[in-house]
């Protein structure tokens, strides 16, 4: 295994910075490049951080690729990336692991094939793929610690207290999140924050949708109740509140920093032993529950969507 991690980063959907984001962790920034690229607040935050916590030793993105030139060149601008890539598949030779930092579902399958078939590790941000047969097609590199896939969420500072010691509230009872857009997309960073604490997947009960918000009851086969509220087009929310029989902890989940820098070294400790960073079948059960959500909620009967 090589000493430095080369990584490969594709991109990009609409509204979604991680690819800037995720390549300036690793690979340190240019502000004034990070602000004409149109991610004002990502030069923000990043602005905010101890200079000495600004890149990942022994990890370099060293290509980048997505489908718009002028888009990767600035990406490579902002992120201090060295090389553009001209497709996915000539990223492939450059690279020892590949992030493909889109949340449309639909494009992981191809992207992340050819780096798989050629044994190279790749993480994909959530969510992996809504469709039962893709998972079947992934599961076997989940299983060989080729696939990583999560919220940077499951890593949050905000809750370090309570995954350390989860009795510390007594017996839990109820886990209720809220936040902003869809389930698939937002819903699971509150899932995935949560589950470190229930230590296990919870599996749907019911779900539906109203006013462009969705509403999921999950329970744990130990009893525990689990409340996802996903409220669509609103600011940015992200609430988690956990309650147990002696007390409650509530947290808003506002440092991305540091929940992304910690799920990327976690990736690149997995591309460096491979070993999985999480479990493969608690992923897959995660990916099984979103998609029983998804199922729901496209079942409702006519009008009950809002």
């Amino acid at each position: 295994m090589v000493a430095g991690v080369r990584l490969g980063m594709l991109g990009f959907s609409p509204g979604n910075g991680h690819p800037f984001s995720f390549s300036a962790i690793l690979n340190g920034y240019d502000p004034d490049a990070m602000r004409a690229a149109g991610w004002p607040v990502i030069a923000d935050y990043l602005d905010r951080q101890d200079r000495g916590d600004i890149g990942l030793p022994g990890a370099t993105v060293v290509a980048a690729w997505t489908p718009d030139g002028d888009l990767t060149a600035a990406l490579c601008k902002a992120s201090r990336i060295d090389r553009a890539a001209p497709s996915p598949d000539a990223m492939v030779e450059m690279v020892d692991a590949a992030i493909i930092a889109r949340d449309d579902w639909e494009s992981h399958l191809a992207l992340a094939f050819p780096f798989l078939e050629a044994g190279k590790p790749v993480f994909v941000d959530k969510p992996l793929t809504l469709s039962p047969a893709e998972l079947a097609r992934f599961r076997p590199y989940l299983d060989r610690g080729l696939v990583m896939t999560c919220s940077g969420m499951r890593f949050c500072r905000e809750l370090d207290a309570i995954r350390a010691r989860p009795d510390m509230i007594g017996r839990l009872r109820l886990v209720s999140g809220t936040v902003l857009n869809d389930f698939p997309r937002y819903g699971v960073h509150l899932l995935e924050a949560a589950i470190p604490v229930l230590g296990e997947v919870p599996r749907p009960v019911s779900a539906f949708a109203r006013n462009g918000a969705a509403h999921v009851l999950l329970e744990t086969a130990s009893g525990v109740a689990v409340s996802i509220h996903t409220l669509g087009r609103t600011p940015g929310f992200f609430r988690l509140a956990l309650f147990g029989d002696d007390g409650a902890v509530e947290v808003t989940l506002a440092d991305n920093f540091t929940a992304f820098r910690r799920m990327l070294s976690r990736f690149v400790t997995q591309v460096r032993t491979g070993e999985p960073a999480i479990a493969p079948a608690e992923t897959a059960a995660i990916i099984e529950t979103v998609i029983a959500v998804e199922d729901m909620l496209g079942r409702q009967p006519a009008g009950g969507g809002g």
